[in-house]
């Protein structure tokens, strides 16, 4: 019929989709006069992989990050664009996203470990040396999940599976990050109970999870929440410089003898392990380590 848009998709979601119209939203002009544009929402089924959690695997970002692509209509399937939350992709679905097709990656999550003089990031506008350059092309693709900053070193975790960032980000998750910590002087005991009770800074009131003096100026630092610099800022705010920071443990994952610049991938036990659901391994064993420094 002449004005009425066809149905799209594949057969079986041309029988249960539902035509949204949309014409108040679009110039008078933008289309025909009688005719008017759609968006095709399939309906959901319990059958496939939810939508969302099908971009995460393209590595497209969190799950919550492919809901707000999604919300924004920024999500094709099978040549339509798709705002249903619930939709299901099964296989032989195409989906794109901005326009370019996607597809599910293989899963890697690799320990690295991030040597002091290096920023997290793929490009640097002040030509400092990113940790991409410690690293093989084949790993450029991997996101870091969260960041050490220039100064500090350790255990850094790259991935490119947006539900495993999430979790370990996510501050509802509190998991534990352990941190060795030099200080320029010796570090008072009254302070140590001042971590834990929280400081007060520029930042807001932070605070540690635990804290334990290895030496007059080495303690042990542990945090379930972590806001930009926290160590730095907390240190400072109580006249200390920090002069070493290395971080050894994510969850129950510890660096171990992992070298500097040096990165590993991790099987299914390391990555519990990096969500605290294992007991902690004071150390990794270097046969963990597959593989060493870029060349």
């Amino acid at each position: 019929m002449e004005g009425w848009p066809l149905p799209c998709g594949p057969a079986e979601n041309q029988a249960r989709g539902l035509i949204l119209w949309l014409r108040p939203l679009f110039h008078p002009r933008a289309v025909p006069l009688g005719r008017a544009p759609f968006v095709f929402i399939p309906m959901a089924s319990n059958d496939g992989t939810r939508l969302n959690k099908y971009l995460a695997s393209c590595a497209v970002g969190s799950r919550r990050a492919c809901d707000e692509l999604i919300k924004a209509g920024r999500v094709e399937v099978n040549g339509s664009p798709c705002l249903n939350m619930g939709t299901r992709i099964s296989h032989g679905d195409h989906v794109k996203v901005d326009g370019k097709r996607v597809a599910p990656r293989e899963v890697m999550i690799v320990a690295f470990h991030k040597p002091r003089g290096y920023v997290c990031t793929r490009e640097d506008e002040l030509g400092r040396e990113t940790i991409y350059s410690l690293l093989p092309a084949s790993l450029h693709a991997l996101h870091h999940v969260g960041r050490l900053d220039r100064d500090s070193e350790g255990l850094l975790i790259l991935t490119n599976d947006g539900d495993l960032s999430q979790q370990l980000m996510h501050p509802s998750k509190s998991v534990e990050k352990e941190y060795l910590v030099t200080s320029n002087q010796a570090f008072e005991n009254a302070h140590l109970d001042q971590f834990l009770e929280g400081i007060f800074t520029t930042e807001g009131r932070l605070k540690a999870k635990a804290i334990e003096r290895l030496s007059p100026r080495r303690l042990k630092v542990v945090l379930d929440h972590g806001a930009k610099r926290q160590i730095r800022v907390m240190f400072e705010s109580l006249g200390y410089q920090v002069t070493k920071l290395l971080r050894v443990r994510i969850g129950a994952l510890w660096l171990g003898d992992l070298e500097p610049g040096a990165w590993a991938t991790l099987n299914a036990v390391e990555t519990q392990m990096l969500l605290g659901s294992t007991k902690p391994v004071k150390k990794r064993d270097a046969t963990t380590t597959r593989k060493n420094h870029h060349d």
